[in-house]
């Protein structure tokens, strides 16, 4: 098939990684890129072979040689210029969140429906190797039936690494849609949808001060909640707890468990800072086999070591800067060939949303909010596409 052409919304630090990634696949051609600094733009497109360089989102969206626009652009503007690329008939994929609001999130899901086109969203590290093990491991009931799961993504938050962490301490921000994403997305993709989530937040501070770059010592307003706990009630009848917060400085908790009938399934990362948002890492896996009290007396059964499942699928970094984002809109690009739903979908996006939108809702109102969108989970990822369309890269060709 003829690739399908990108531009790229957005030449920040972000858009590196995904215009390494993107060019190693020939389902996809890097076609222009658009940034409000015109010299920045096309510094970035020089780098990475780009032809084209637009100094606003606009000249790139009115460009009738686009056909998916990726939006990595700021939260605050991404409804806004996504709705604008629908309008103008391209296809777009956006890293998360979709939108800040629900409300605009259903809007951009309506638009895209009305028009035929295909919307999907990042995350795309629910396609990495450890995640797609776990599902694997879920659908083979390894673990039996998963009934209940806890998920903590906590740190002191963006201040001390971000060079400008403002937006992220304003409305549509905070640790829920920063960091939430990631998180939820692990969950649904693994359990199915959520029928009903309820939550308490806090602030610790109003005001946060910056730890890095030319901001170096500019305090910056807190307008969100910095720490939320959140129980959500699976379709499935699965029972989460979710812990995400700005205000820990430290945790040696695992970032995610799975707790089955018959066994556990444990992201257990060092870093609180890693977890769902990697692509790899190390799984640990307990079972009714080799569970620690399963002899008596108990002796050394208690120390008995968590078996490491081999993760033996692509997609397995474990850096935040060198990883594999963009392997969503890749399968993107090969589900509007093959006239599928791409698993990096609208869909996930639109109820992952709306889980945040009800944890907010939740802790402001004290209530407990029902959810009225839901999806189905995304298939899993082969190794490989037919027709030549491989989720293994390529190396670029040199010029």
């Amino acid at each position: 098939m003829k690739p399908l052409k990108v531009g790229v919304l957005g030449v920040g630090d972000i858009s590196d990684v995904y215009l390494r990634n993107l060019a190693k696949y020939p389902i996809v051609e890097l076609a222009a890129v658009a940034g409000r600094d015109l010299e920045k733009a096309r510094a970035k497109a020089a780098a990475h072979g780009v032809p084209k360089a637009y100094p606003d989102a606009a000249s790139l969206i009115d460009d009738v040689g686009i056909d998916i626009v990726l939006n990595l652009t700021t939260p605050d503007v991404h409804a806004e210029l996504t709705l604008a690329a629908l309008r103008a008939g391209k296809h777009v994929y956006s890293e998360k969140p979709l939108a800040m609001t629900f409300a605009d999130g259903k809007a951009l899901y309506e638009e895209a429906r009305r028009r035929g086109l295909v919307l999907g969203c990042a995350p795309d590290t629910v396609l990495g190797g450890r995640l797609q093990t776990c599902r694997q491991l879920i659908d083979e009931g390894v673990i039996g039936i998963v009934h209940s799961a806890t998920a903590f993504a906590v740190s002191r938050g963006p201040e001390w690494f971000h060079p400008n962490p403002a937006f992220l301490y304003r409305r549509g921000g905070g640790p829920v849609l920063d960091i939430g994403p990631y998180y939820l997305s692990a969950l649904v993709s693994l359990l199915g949808p959520v029928r009903q989530c309820s939550a308490v937040a806090g602030r610790t501070s109003s005001e946060r001060v910056v730890e890095s770059g030319p901001l170096f010592g500019t305090r910056i307003p807190v307008d969100v909640p910095t720490h939320v706990a959140a129980n959500l009630v699976f379709v499935s009848g699965a029972l989460v707890t979710l812990i995400v917060s700005y205000d820990v400085w430290d945790s040696e908790l695992p970032r995610m468990e799975l707790y089955g009938t018959d066994g556990t399934l444990c992201l257990n990362d060092i870093d609180p800072c890693d977890g769902p948002n990697l692509f790899g890492g190390d799984l640990l896996l307990r079972t009714r086999d080799d569970y620690r009290w399963g002899d008596l007396p108990r002796g050394d059964a208690a120390l008995r070591p968590w078996r490491r499942v081999p993760i033996e699928r692509p997609f397995t970094e474990t850096s935040h800067r060198q990883n594999s984002r963009g392997i969503g809109l890749v399968d993107m690009a090969a589900s509007i060939a093959e006239g599928r739903q791409p698993r990096a979908s609208v869909d996930m996006a639109l109820h992952v949303l709306e889980v945040m939108h009800g944890m907010i809702e939740s802790a402001a109102n004290n209530v407990i909010y029902p959810l009225e969108t839901s999806m189905a989970r995304p298939e899993p990822m082969p190794l490989q596409f037919h027709d030549g369309m491989s989720l293994v890269p390529t190396e670029p060709a040199r010029a």
